[in-house]
Parts: structure tokens; C-alpha cells; sequence
């Protein structure tokens, strides 16, 4: 559950900061080039899938072999034939088969390792956003409070990506490394005067390189921002539409997009012309190589210090020469990408998880749901308490309802019940435990909420009511519909509870998607029910139902309620006022409104909402309420 939908919008949730949890920035493309806290760390996940690593490293190392026998069976194929001595037709044959033997291998080897390499690429890449998901799922909701949600993304995508690109190179790597050595010890062994001119030309592609580095780091940096710029842009217009349409700010904002989008594809377009330089470079120095081997290998063949064979096996060796330099140059660049990735993507999976099952803790197969604060102090940022010396029970079956000004600590109250955070001092218990003692699983099966932002999952609305309890039969998911007022208009969508339903519910009206949410807390049937401004969606007569309803629905349940309509909640036994965190008033509503404190001067503003609903429609309600059932 997220936690935006465990705290008001107010003075409660913590400043929200980017995630900085170790040296590396979010926008860094390049790392060092090796790093070996990384590398170990990734390895345990290379390690599963050994076995296929090592069959396409073999298939890697035949196919630099391979290639390497290519050229010298054409030497020899070359020398024979223009030899003095007739080339019999056997011989030929031999020579034809060594020779496609060797093309074969090298097809076959080279089709393995690309199939072998891809797939346990494919294969790490989900283990891995396996680990994050599941760490997530577990991390403590004070880490989501400061945490961009988009920046969590990015590394559970780009990052992941980045670091599958790194293993499907890694290996091949090893293969271009391989190849460029036995090219040059193919050379030098060929004719080591012609082996040394080829390999003039390398001195001056590192040269190269060097300089051509710091220049592509400057814009491939640059290219990142600005394209994350541009993402944020739209990601946030998107989300505002609504407040950019209804203050006509289209024009504006596109103008303020526009710009964004020209320097994103300005820096786009120069890490473009930059990162391609180095072909046209490398191509030059490879037409270079050529013409050495042409010219002075051609000398060469006149004065009879080497055979034709020679110079056509050189003239092959040199076009496969710079294969492996270029691409070595670009697993250079995807190392340096994924030594960054792989440390942000640990930093996640490090996190530490602040809220921790004991080894003993007890698991709740019943409480009472009976709630008791004990001089409770919390706070989401040290030093600066949320709650001080907080003190009341909720005996079993009652209805409490908090209430107070914005920032006062009503839903810090609440997310403790659930023990979404621990607190500083005191003890919170549920059922006589204390929460710290029990399972977080055992007690989430007690305590339900109902948030004032609801949220739906993608499915139909038939699985999103039973999202708690996969077991729920359809005659239970029918009645907790029916209870809150849901049935009636789902009923009117197209497959009714099979309707499936777009993303957050978007097809679904904030009202109806806010009965959804409570019919789902209904069947999940548990014995403490948390409703944190529930109703605030809900337009007046439909809560009047739903509050109708409630009388029944929490019979034998536990209740606190949070609202801002304080009529909504007349009819709690107990109603706490709090105010910067303290409890300032406690009673029910006709005592609190004789004290003529907090509460009485905030029901009399002009929360008394109910007062105003004609008589017939409460007549209504009423009856509808006792024809309900769950």
C-alpha cells in the first residue's frame, strides 16, 4: 500500500527529497570502469546460469578460432593453387571441406552464443527486478516518504537494462579480446614486417580515443539530463491536465515544453554527432591498414619474400582487425554505463528494511480489537515530534473518530495501528500486544482501511473488491456492495462486476471508485476498521448512506474514523480531538460540544452538514439501511 494513501496531504508527511543513498547521482551515465563490488554482486545472479554462461563462452572461443582458420585456410588454398605443382582434384576437395568445415563452425558457434547469451541476459534481467520488486514490496514506508516514485522506476527499467546490455557484451567481449590476439599473433606470424605496419595505425586510434572520451561523456551526460527533463515536463503535464485546461495555460505550457524539447534534441543531436565519429575514424584507419598491406605487401610478393596466399590472408586478417577494436570501444562505454547502473540498482536492494518482524513475534489468529496508546511520541523527522505523550484505548467493538486541525496528527494515529512506522516512545497495542510483538502480516489480516484517495488495481471490479481475500465467494462480494451502495451502479456497467477497469479506476467516477475501496475493506473482514477521511469523495447523500449502512457493518468490528465533516461522525462513542499533536479534548459529541472547546467551535463552523438534508431523504436512508445486510 502506498504510502500517499497512508498520510494527509499536510504538515504530517515528511519533505519529500530525492533518493541519495550513496555517491552516485540519478543522472550519472558513466562509473569506473571496473568495479568490483559491483561485479561480485552480480555475479551471485550470473552464477544460477553457469552452466549456459560456459557453453556460450566455449561457443565464443570456437568462434574466434574459427575465424582466425578462415583466412589461413585461404593462404593455403591460395599457395596451392599457384604452386608449381598441379593441385589434384583430392587435395582440393580436402582443402574445400577443411574450409566449409570451418565456415560451419564458425555459423554454428556464433549462432549459440548469440541465442545462449541473449536468453540468461533475459533471464538475470528478471531476477533481478525480481529482487527489487520484492524488496519493495517489504521496505519500510519512511524510505517511500522521500522517495521520487519516477526515480524508483528509472532504476527498476533503465538501470536494469543497462546492466543486461553490460552481460550480453561482457561475453562477447571476452570473444573480441580473444580474436584481436590471435589476429596479431596470425600476422606476426604470417610476416612480422607486414604485422608490425598493420598495427602502427592502433597508437593512433587510442590517441583518438582519449581525446574523443571526455567530449562523449560531456554529451551523452547532457543528452540524459535533458531527455529527463523533457520526461518529467510531460509526465507532469499529463498528471495536471485538468489544472492546465482549466486555467487555459495550454499555450504557455507547450511554449515551456517546446524549449525543453529543442535542448533535449540540440544535446541530443551533438552526443549524436559525437558518438559517431569514431566510425568514419576507425573505417579511415582501416582503409589505411589496407593500403599498407596493398602497396608494400604488393612489393613484397614482386621481390618473392612472401607468397600471394600471405598478402590475401592479410588482407583478410585486417578487415576483421579493427571488428574487435570498435567493438571493444563501445563494451568499454556500456561498462562504464553499467559499473553506474549496478551501483544504483544495489543502493535499492540495500535499503535497509527499518520495520522488522522480531524472531519471535507472535502471530494473531484472534484478537478482541480492542487499540491502546500508551504515552506514544513519534515523528517522521528526528526531533520534530508528530505526536507527544499520546494516551486512550478503544475498547472492543467501540467507534472512535479523531478529529482536529490539519497537521494535528489524526493519520500518524492511525498508520501506527497498522505499524507502518514504530514509534519513538511508548507502546501501541491491538488485541493486548504490542504491535511490535506480532507479525506485520498477522496483523494487517486485523486491521483494514479505507483511505480518502482510493486506489484501484488494473482488473475487474469483481477482483478489486476481493483483493484482500482471493477466497471471497461472489455472494460476499455482492453483499459488501450492496451494503455501501456500489451494487446499484455497478450493476449498470457494461459486464457489471466483470468490468474491467482502466487504469486507477479512471473509468469510474472518484465517488464510485471511493465505494469500491470500502467494499473491498468490508470483505477483507477484519476486526478493526480504519476509515481515514473515506467519505470525503463521497457526495453528501451517498455518505448519508453509507454512514446508515455502517451502524450494521461495524457491529462486533473496531472502528476509528477520521473526518472532516464532523457531522459525519455524531454518532461515535468517543471522539478525540487532537491539536499539534497532543489530545486537547475527549468525549462524545454531546459532551464535547457542552465543553464549548476545539470541537464545538470547529462543528459550529459549518460542519454540520447532515442538518441540512431534508427529512424525506434521511427516511429514505434509514429504511434502505435496515434492508441491508452483510
Amino acid at each position: 500500500m502506498s504510502v500517499k494513501a497512508t498520510h494527509e496531504r499536510s504538515h504530517e508527511i515528511p519533505p519529500k527529497a530525492s533518493i541519495k543513498l550513496g555517491p552516485t547521482l540519478d543522472e550519472e551515465v558513466f562509473g569506473a570502469a571496473f568495479s568490483g563490488q559491483v561485479v561480485s554482486r552480480f555475479i551471485k545472479y550470473v552464477a544460477a546460469y553457469k552452466v549456459l554462461l560456459w557453453v556460450a563462452i566455449i561457443s565464443v572461443l570456437v568462434f574466434t578460432a574459427s575465424s582466425i582458420a578462415i583466412p589461413l585456410i585461404v593462404r593455403d588454398i591460395f599457395d596451392s593453387a599457384l604452386s608449381a605443382d598441379t593441385l589434384s582434384s583430392s587435395k582440393l576437395t580436402t582443402m574445400m571441406v577443411v574450409f566449409l568445415t570451418a565456415v560451419g563452425f564458425n555459423f554454428v558457434s556464433n549462432y549459440l552464443q548469440e541465442l545462449i547469451v541473449g536468453r540468461v541476459a533475459e533471464r538475470i534481467l528478471i531476477d533481478m527486478r525480481r529482487a527489487m520488486y520484492t524488496h519493495l514490496q517489504v521496505i519500510s514506508l519512511s524510505f517511500m516518504d522521500r522517495t521520487e516514485i519516477g526515480k524508483l522506476m528509472a532504476r527498476l527499467q533503465g538501470d536494469v537494462a543497462a546492466l543486461q546490455e553490460f552481460l550480453q557484451t561482457a561475453v562477447f567481449a571476452i570473444g573480441d579480446f580473444v580474436l584481436l590476439v590471435g589476429i596479431i599473433g596470425a600476422m606476426i606470424y604470417l610476416d612480422w614486417r607486414l604485422g608490425l605496419m598493420t598495427l602502427a595505425v592502433v597508437p593512433v586510434l587510442f590517441i583518438i580515443r582519449i581525446i574523443w572520451l571526455p567530449y562523449a561523456r560531456q554529451a551523452f551526460l547532457r543528452a540524459r539530463v535533458t531527455s529527463s527533463i523533457v520526461s518529467g515536463a510531460l509526465a507532469e503535464n499529463i498528471n495536471g491536465i485538468r489544472a492546465v485546461q482549466g486555467m487555459s495555460r495550454e499555450y504557455v505550457n507547450y511554449d515551456l515544453f517546446d524549449i525543453r524539447a529543442t535542448d533535449n534534441l540540440r544535446a541530443a543531436n551533438r552526443a549524436s554527432k559525437i558518438g559517431v565519429i569514431m566510425l568514419p575514424i576507425v573505417d579511415t584507419l582501416t582503409g589505411s591498414a589496407m593500403a599498407i598491406i596493398v602497396i608494400v605487401g604488393g612489393f613484397f610478393v614482386l621481390g618473392g619474400s612472401i607468397e600471394v596466399g600471405v598478402m590475401v590472408a592479410f588482407i583478410l586478417f585486417v578487415q576483421r582487425f579493427f571488428d574487435p577494436i570498435r567493438s571493444l570501444t563501445m563494451h568499454y562505454n556500456v561498462l562504464q554505463r553499467a559499473m553506474a547502473s549496478g551501483e544504483r540498482i544495489f543502493e535499492v536492494i540495500d535499503v535497509p528494511v527499518d520495520i522488522k518482524d522480531k524472531p519471535d513475534a507472535i502471530e494473531l489468529d484472534e484478537i478482541d480489537g480492542s487499540i491502546k496508546f500508551e504515552d506514544v511520541t513519534f515523528g517522521y523527522l528526528p526531533d520534530q515530534p508528530i505526536l507527544k505523550n499520546i494516551n486512550f484505548e478503544v475498547k472492543p467493538g467501540e467507534t472512535v473518530a479523531l478529529v482536529g486541525p490539519t497537521g494535528s496528527g489524526k493519520t500518524s494515529t492511525t498508520a501506527l495501528v497498522h505499524r507502518f512506522y514504530d514509534i519513538w516512545d511508548g507502546s501501541v497495542k491491538v488485541g493486548g500486544h504490542d504491535v511490535r510483538d506480532v507479525t506485520q502480516q498477522s496483523l494487517g489480516k486485523h486491521v483494514s482501511m479505507v483511505l480518502q484517495e482510493p486506489f484501484l488495481f488494473s482488473g475487474t471490479v469483481y477482483e478489486n473488491i476481493r483483493y484482500a481475500k482471493d477466497d471471497t465467494t461472489r455472494e460476499d462480494v455482492v453483499a459488501a456492495a450492496q451494503a455501501v451502495g456500489a451494487h446499484e451502479f455497478i450493476m449498470k456497467l457494461p459486464n457489471g462486476y466483470e468490468t474491467e477497469l482502466e487504469q486507477r479506476g479512471g473509468n469510474l467516477s472518484l465517488g464510485q471508485r471511493q465505494l469500491i475501496s470500502f467494499a473491498r475493506a468490508i470483505v477483507a473482514d477484519a476486526k478493526i476498521l480504519v476509515l481515514d477521511e473515506a467519505t470525503a469523495s463521497i457526495d453528501s447523500y451517498t455518505e448519508m448512506l453509507i454512514q446508515q449502512a455502517l451502524v450494521r457493518l461495524m457491529e462486533g468490528r473496531t472502528g476509528m474514523v477520521i473526518a472532516h465533516r464532523l457531522a459525519t461522525i455524531r454518532g461515535a462513542d468517543r471522539i478525540i480531538v487532537l491539536q499539534d499533536g497532543e489530545i486537547i479534548e475527549m468525549g462524545n459529541h454531546d459532551e464535547l460540544m457542552e465543553m464549548g472547546g476545539l470541537y464545538s467551535r470547529l462543528y459550529s463552523m459549518n460542519y454540520a452538514s447532515f442538518d441540512d438534508i431534508p427529512d424525506e431523504l434521511i427516511a429514505e436512508a434509514t429504511k434502505a439501511a435496515e434492508g441491508t445486510s452483510t
